[in-house]
């Protein structure tokens, strides 16, 4: 007969487990962490993309019902067993492959994500060591004979023009005759119809985007030779992430109240400036103007939950490796709120940065805002570096724009690197006991994702870097990962069960609402926005390159997602054959074992303790 045992969960298995200094090293981290380039380089776009301000609503309600409840979950759960991502699953044995799987998702993370601030330490060091910033004009090797700025307008008009003046789809000899003797006279007397040649120019800022910086090749299949400097950057980045973390909490508590607070003096004086240019009302209002028809289209809702997933950083195990360096009767609850609303208003406030200088763009180019605004990396390395080009001072801004953007990458980056490593530390603590222990093994993990990462620096780097972020760390391999961290309380620990950890921690029960969504919204959302990105998925293609991927690229990128999403039943079955018992006692002890919390533990002996001294 298996003999069943009381599983203690302990905070410190082996050493004693080091804690923040103060509740506000853990605010400040988890600020840093979460709030990233997402904030910056996709919620704008969404936003004026999905019907401006009308986009607030889904996004505010997919806030509730999904990201603030996971949020709590996260932080709380790290705070109540004191332990990372793996070890968090002891009290709910059978789920650890989510555990395993966010540890996988965040290594593929570490990788890619971290080229993104060597492409911005290139830009920076481009700003400052040159007369002019590099890609103002034509006059480099890189540029070719195409190359013509954005702001010298060509004396054309287009046929797509001229077809959209008469309301056609194909033009006559007659229409062009017309609109020639109506607009081709005074200032635009030599002006003609734009010629194939004149339509193929190209920006200085996109040829320093893909000649200089990126050396951009032909595709995955022609991967080309090493960007030198772009490894040396990836290497400094990588260097300036390990000293950030390889001393523990202690100190990575300090240095994120400078990674944190500084984008937000480098935003408020960027607002400032974008907000005296010419045009900035005209982007403000494309950025924020409603359009509630919007409302009724699927992909707006599916934007919402998606963008606030991805700006807040679940599923990685991150967030509950901050929280797990928490005192046990830290008010996490609140602190966690606090920081939701943060993260959201950072996202609105980084708008009108962005939109502001874009409508200035649009103004001097003379064009629309649609046509200038791009999300992604567009954003920070094509449509900005373009909008300072007519400001003063072009390097200054320059420099205050990238500084930003390594900042707020750093953070989440080395944030996301704790969460890994605090996971995997917690699993042998033995690494924790060697003198250097944690120094050493954080080091070698670092080297061995920079030589990993050497891959999106080359020529084709930059195809493998979109596969990456296509398949390894976002859309239905997190909603996959999201939807069984959820189900692991709600349903195998038990929601009651839950809630009465969260009152031995803080004090009182949360509100009634939290239990709604963890138990039936949270899960159904991310199930539900899952299927759909399944039915409609579309193979990852480049527009901006004419770009389709190869069939064995889609196929490495689907190793990608089932790398860690087969994890999790993995796991499962093999931890249910490997249990001895019968059906009811492997249910009991993988799903819900009877467990001793540490911190339960110690404040229950406290108050027998005080009830025993009111008592004498």
């Amino acid at each position: 007969m298996y003999v069943f045992q009381v599983i203690m969960v302990e905070a410190a298995t082996v050493a004693e487990r080091e804690q923040w200094s103060s509740w506000a090293d853990f605010i400040m981290s988890c600020i840093g962490y979460a709030i990233g380039l997402g904030n910056v380089w996709r919620f704008p776009y969404l936003c004026y993309q999905n019907g401006g301000g009308a986009f607030l609503i889904p996004y505010c309600i997919s806030l509730v019902f999904c990201g603030a409840p996971l949020f709590i979950l996260e932080t709380s759960w790290g705070q109540l067993l004191s332990v990372g991502g793996l070890g968090m699953f002891k009290i709910c044995p059978i789920f650890k492959g989510v555990g395993i799987a966010a540890a996988v998702m965040a290594f593929w993370l570490n990788i890619y994500y971290i080229v993104v601030l060597s492409w911005a330490a290139t830009y920076l060091y481009n700003s400052f060591t040159m007369t002019d910033v590099p890609w103002k004009n034509c006059d480099h090797s890189w540029n070719t004979p195409n190359c013509r700025s954005e702001y010298v307008k060509i004396p054309c008009d287009s046929n797509r023009t001229i077809a959209e003046f008469f309301n056609v789809k194909v033009l006559t000899h007659d229409h062009i005759h017309e609109y020639k003797k109506q607009f081709f006279v005074g200032d635009k007397i030599n002006w003609t119809v734009c010629s194939t040649a004149d339509l193929s120019v190209v920006s200085p800022v996109k040829e320093f985007w893909n000649h200089r910086v990126l050396g951009i090749s032909a595709g995955l299949e022609h991967p080309g030779g090493i960007r030198w400097d772009l490894a040396f950057f990836l290497l400094i980045v990588w260097i300036i992430c390990y000293l950030c973390i390889f001393k523990g909490v202690k100190w990575t508590g300090k240095v994120v109240y400078l990674t944190a607070s500084f984008p937000y003096m480098m935003l408020f004086c960027l607002l400032i400036r974008g907000l005296t240019l010419e045009g900035a009302g005209v982007g403000l209002e494309f950025y924020l103007k409603p359009d509630f028809s919007k409302l009724l289209e699927s992909k707006v809702w599916v934007d919402a939950v998606t963008q606030v997933f991805f700006s807040y950083g679940l599923g990685l195990g991150a967030l509950v490796a901050l929280g797990s360096y928490n005192k046990f009767n830290n008010n996490v609850y609140k602190q966690a709120l606090t920081v939701c609303f943060v993260n959201s208003g950072t996202s609105v406030f980084a708008g009108f940065v962005i939109f502001s200088f874009i409508g200035f763009m649009a103004t001097q180019q003379e064009k629309s805002v649609a046509e200038v605004a791009q999300a992604g990396p567009g954003l920070l390395f094509l449509a900005y570096p373009s909008g300072i080009l007519q400001l003063p001072y072009t390097q200054f801004w320059s420099c205050l724009f990238f500084l930003m953007v390594l900042f707020l990458g750093v953070d989440s980056q080395f944030c996301t690197m704790e969460g890994f490593f605090t996971a995997i530390i917690d699993e042998f603590p033995q690494i924790r006991q060697k003198k250097y222990g944690r120094e050493i093994f954080v080091g070698v993990i670092c080297i061995i994702s920079y030589l990993i990462g050497l891959t999106t620096v080359t020529e084709g780097g930059f195809y493998v870097f979109q596969l990456f972020d296509f398949y390894a760390a976002s859309g239905w391999a997190l909603l996959w990962l999201l939807f069984f961290e959820c189900i692991a309380i709600s349903w195998s620990l038990g929601i009651d069960r839950w809630y009465e950890h969260m009152k031995s921690m803080i004090g009182y029960y949360p509100s009634g609402w939290w239990k709604f969504c963890w138990v039936f919204a949270t899960p159904a959302v991310c199930f539900g926005v899952l299927l759909f990105g399944l039915v409609k998925y579309q193979p990852l293609r480049i527009d901006a390159y004419n770009y389709d991927y190869p069939v064995w690229g889609h196929v490495f990128g689907w190793f990608l997602s089932l790398s860690s999403m087969l994890c999790i039943p993995g796991y499962a079955i093999w931890i249910w054959f490997r249990t001895p018992g019968t059906v009811q006692e492997k249910i009991k002890l993988l799903c819900r074992p009877d467990i001793e919390i540490k911190g339960a533990m110690e404040n229950a002996e406290n108050m027998e303790m005080a009830d025993c001294t009111h008592q004498a």
